[in-house]
């Protein structure tokens, strides 16, 4: 069964508050349209603002008497104008402060299964796992443990300053998904639209000025050309590398801790070699085995067993449905972990158990063969004509394994944490869907269903709404009052930021755009959930559909009313009613 905040009933339920609710009809249904208080809209005539007409060709009020709007359309300012323009946004104010409890009823379960894209489990007959992060979660002791290790290679093998050992991993120091410029030795959170979000810019582990890095780039835009390849990438000329993998959270902290440590002592440096080096030292500690071996004597420490992996697996079996890991790891390491979450028959649960498969090569790269290996860990030289249930391959690439099952197209559907080296391929060149594992969309949703989030966002909105309407006024009354708002707003936009991580904020927003992040997520995965749980929450018939959010030049078209929660419907509009005769008196 569906989770409750997916229910049909509490849905519209949701739809009908935010259309009766005031003030938030526009935040919550189109953020990109101007927000109006009902006040706003009452003294503006009958006629609504027009979607798609500038400030000055919209309708005239057709009653001027005790009219905010006719004064502010009046070509020179009345007397009493800064008053009229306070009275408009105190009246917003206060209606978006009334709203706040009616519209924090309307959270979103963290449970939730998410779409970019229509799918049916209906359609799915074979399901694919990634191993790490996806059936296994870690605990945040092996990202200090990675970053322990690393640091040490960094000092041993790379003869950087013993006094780096003085540095400790700082779990919230960064996210996923930002972006690191190799030669300017500088982390970073960039938009959609390649745009720097300013304020999130650092130097090792502090922050940079704005007026520096607008200096740098001569302005906040990266262009295409140094940003990273297609895998995140620094490499062929890009100067950018974007970390995705939920692994390079200790990467970024040990470069900026380097990073710190140089500047402290003004010490010269070459970036480059420094990038380098770090991520040479972060290859090791996987490469060399040395995580592998210490996850392996302490499993309780470091893998978190809550995440129901066992129950899902076992729910898919239960209806039939062929399933199949890919995973870069090796066997020893994926035995003792999956014997610890599902049991010692795991192995039973999969047709196809492929592992060091090398991702993203796995999905390109058509030369290399599959290779068995024995359950102590040795490789068989024989040629492999088919896959079989029970045994464990090496290596091999997709068309290899697309040939020997035959298992093409929409009918498979793989989870994997890695936007890139998991899914990207899969959804651009194979047809399979895909699913995103994000952990950190847990504690983002628990955080956006607080009052706390709630208030401050839809006030900035609303805050917005008002300066955008505005600032047609020319007047020096009107602009004094506008720029007062202004101010408001910039003091108001870190906060949305530092709720979520005091240095970069939201893995998915910068301020109002969505990320970088975020944008290769909507392109490279079907459904997307904050881990493989998730699952149970829905039988394997369900569809799941995008929100239709409006595009910038669409009016939202919802019905006005529904079967579900017709009381509180009928309290919001009497609320509503009752609060403009109060206002008009």
């Amino acid at each position: 069964m569906a989770p409750a905040s997916f229910r049909l009933s509490s849905l519209l339920k949701h739809r009908d508050c935010v259309q009766k609710a005031g003030v938030f009809r526009t935040v919550l249904r189109a953020p990109h349209r101007p927000l109006t208080s009902s006040l706003w809209r009452r003294n503006a005539g009958a006629a609504p603002l027009g979607v798609g007409r500038p400030p000055s060709h919209r309708p005239a009020a057709t009653n001027y008497a005790a009219s905010v709007y006719s004064v502010c359309s009046s070509s020179s300012a009345s007397p009493d104008l800064t008053e009229r323009l306070w009275a408009v946004y105190n009246e917003t104010r206060r209606q978006t402060k009334d709203s706040i409890p009616v519209i924090s009823t309307n959270s979103v379960d963290p449970d939730t299964i998410f779409a970019n894209n229509e799918m049916s489990l209906r359609d799915i007959e074979i399901y694919g796992f990634d191993y790490d992060y996806t059936l296994a979660f870690y605990s945040s002791h092996l990202h200090t443990l990675i970053f322990n290790i690393a640091r040490d290679i960094l000092i041993s093998n790379h003869r950087y300053p013993e006094e780096l050992r003085k540095y400790e991993y700082i779990p919230n120091f960064a996210v996923r998904g930002l972006h690191y410029d190799v030669q300017k030795a500088l982390l970073m959170k960039i938009d959609a639209f390649h745009y720097i979000q300013l304020g999130t810019v650092y130097r090792g582990l502090h922050p940079v000025s704005d007026e520096e890095v607008i200096a740098m780039y001569e302005g906040s835009h990266v262009p295409l050309e140094i940003m990273s390849d297609f895998y995140g990438k620094s490499s062929h000329g890009h100067t950018m590398k974007q970390f995705m993998d939920i692994f390079s959270l200790p990467e970024m902290t040990l470069l900026s801790c380097v990073n710190d440590f140089f500047m402290r002592h003004n010490i010269d440096y070459e970036p480059v070699h420094l990038y380098k080096d770090v991520k040479e030292a972060i290859r090791d500690v996987h490469v060399k085995g040395i995580m592998y071996r210490a996850v392996e004597a302490d499993i309780e420490k470091y893998i978190c067993y809550g995440e129901q992996s066992h129950a899902v697996l076992k729910k898919l079996s239960e209806h039939g449905k062929k399933m199949f890991l890919i995973t870069n790891s090796p066997f020893d390491f994926v035995d003792r972990g999956m014997s610890y979450i599902v049991g010692k028959d795991w192995r039973d649960l999969f047709d196809v158990v492929i592992v060091q498969a090398d991702k993203p090569s796995f999905f390109n790269d058509r030369r290399k063969p599959f290779r068995r290996v024995t359950d102590r860990g040795a490789l068989l030289w024989d040629r492999i004509h088919r896959l079989e249930k029970g045994q464990i391959y090496k290596q091999g690439n997709l068309y290899e394994f697309l040939r020997l099952t035959g298992w093409r197209g929409s009918k498979v559907l793989y989870f994997g944490d890695h936007i890139y080296s998991d899914l990207a391929d899969l959804t651009l060149k194979h047809g399979w869907r895909t699913g995103a594992i994000i952990p950190e969309l847990r504690k983002e949703i628990k955080i956006m269903n607080t009052e706390q989030y709630v208030h401050m966002t839809t006030w900035l909105q609303a805050l917005t709404g008002l300066i955008e309407q505005m600032q047609v006024h020319r007047d020096p009354a009107s602009q004094a009052v506008v720029e007062e708002w202004i101010k408001e707003r910039e003091s108001m936009r870190p906060q949305t930021k530092d709720i979520f991580n005091a240095q970069f904020g939201s893995l998915f927003r910068t301020y109002h755009n969505p990320t970088y992040f975020s944008r290769r997520l909507s392109r490279f995965a079907d459904i997307y959930m904050a881990s493989i749980s998730c699952l149970l929450n829905y039988d394997l018939q369900h569809t799941f559909f995008p929100r239709r959010t409006p595009l910038q030049h669409e009016s939202p078209h919802w019905p006005e009313h529904s079967a579900a929660g017709p009381d509180v419907s009928s309290q919001l509009h009497t609320t509503k009613e009752r609060e403009e005769d109060r206002v008009q008196k």
